[in-house]
């Protein structure tokens, strides 16, 4: 069982820089990070898949790294340019069973372990 603990929200100005973290366990096929601001649906933000290849959201590539660190079962979000509408909780996410059949590399319903999500404030 893949348990998730993610940590690195916090409060930051316009243009400012985050890095959040989520300790895992086991070995999930892929894991990503995901966002919901208040009255608004959760979007999926980054994924990274075994042997590291990695997609974004439109609205953070260039600003937005996802990575991982296998030795120490540690996802990352690294986070630049922060913009207030990046202002959101923050999970993470694993999909610890495959799910071929779900063709976008964003969506949630591949993703079937979550965290309790981290709050990241983006000011202007």
């Amino acid at each position: 069982q893949v348990h998730l603990v993610e940590s690195g929200g916090g409060s930051v100005q316009s243009g400012g820089s985050l890095r959040l973290s989520c300790a895992y366990s086991g070995y999930p096929y892929s894991m990503g990070w995901f966002r919901q601001a208040p009255g608004k649906e959760r979007e999926g933000v980054a994924v990274i898949y075994r042997g590291g290849i990695t997609n974004y959201a439109d609205s953070v590539k260039g600003r937005f790294t996802i990575s991982q660190d296998n030795a120490k079962n540690t996802l990352y979000l690294q986070m630049n340019s922060l913009k207030p509408e990046d202002t959101a909780m923050y999970y993470c996410a694993a999909e610890t069973v495959l799910k071929t059949w779900i063709l976008s590399p964003l969506a949630s319903t591949k993703f079937d372990i979550w965290g309790q999500g981290t709050q990241v404030t983006v000011s202007s």
